[in-house]
């Protein structure tokens, strides 16, 4: 019997421990990315280079993902007001039927912007690669983030854990309902955020630098 009560005292304080951690994070993130996120584009600093975040063009239903149609707009109004000129697109490309990368590339191309203005980014596994990558490979020491609101907030505390000057352009957000799953994502992926960034962990990969 007491073995039981015990059990349950440990499980009770490690839930415990584990929900404070995600507040903890959640906070620490919106309080130190507050002034670095834009809605209007009409207010947002410069920068030469946006890194545009990758995400899958389909569902899993097989429907248009608007994360992906979200954040390919806001890319474009980046450029068309003039506030960037180059663009990295950064994201999964780990199996040959699946390219974020590429597929962003051809939404952009489609919607006008040279091929010349485009680099791509395959190894952006992970969100704090692509933020990591994008000075190691690409050189780039300021720059836009474009994605949505929640996940600009975390790559934006990346970029400042690492000394790197970035503001975030918040592409549309998609409906709770049609969005629950991966804001649930996000609050374990701002633990583990914060974990690489304890242990210094490195991307999988780096390779030749890229000039822009």
């Amino acid at each position: 019997m007491r073995s039981k009560k015990n059990f349950k005292f440990i499980t009770i304080i490690a839930l415990l421990l584990v929900v404070s951690t995600m507040i903890l994070a959640y906070s620490s993130i919106q309080n130190a990315t507050n002034n670095s996120v834009y809605d209007d584009v009409n207010f947002i600093p410069a920068n030469r280079v946006g890194l545009l975040l990758g995400t899958s063009k389909l569902l899993s239903n097989g429907k248009p993902n608007q994360y992906f149609t979200n954040r390919i707009d806001a890319t474009v109004r980046l450029i068309n007001a003039g506030k960037i000129k180059f663009v990295v697109i950064s994201g999964d490309n780990r199996r040959k039927d699946y390219n974020e990368p590429q597929d962003m590339k051809d939404a952009l191309m489609n919607r006008g912007l040279p091929e010349n203005r485009i680099f791509l980014d395959y190894a952006g596994f992970r969100t704090y690669d692509s933020v990591y990558r994008i000075n190691a490979i690409f050189g780039q020491n300021s720059f836009t983030i474009i994605s949505q609101e929640f996940h600009n907030r975390r790559a934006l505390y990346i970029a400042q854990s690492l000394k790197l000057s970035a503001v975030g352009y918040n592409a549309k957000d998609v409906s709770k309902y049609f969005g629950f799953k991966t804001k649930v994502r996000e609050t374990f992926s701002r633990v583990k955020m914060f974990i690489d960034l304890a242990f210094g962990k490195k991307p999988k990969f780096l390779g030749e630098k890229i000039k822009i």
